[in-house]
């Protein structure tokens, strides 16, 4: 397959789906958070939500904080 038609096929989903920029920027303010705030201590309230967070930044496996 050759990258003009990979190319192609990635613009055509994003052109095809209004949806495509809201789950992007919701990614990408959801990363910014988790990336500017520190990791609440767990069992509280703050740390389930953080948790929802770090999944919607798609922090996980390795990518999660320590």
């Amino acid at each position: 397959m050759s990258v003009n038609r990979v190319m192609d096929t990635i613009l055509q989903l994003v052109q095809d789906n209004p949806w495509f920029g809201v789950v992007t920027a919701i990614v990408a303010l959801a990363s910014a958070v988790a990336a500017a705030t520190p990791t609440p201590e767990k069992g509280t309230f703050l740390s389930k939500v953080y948790s929802i967070v770090d999944w919607a930044a798609l922090n996980i496996g390795k990518a999660k904080q320590k």
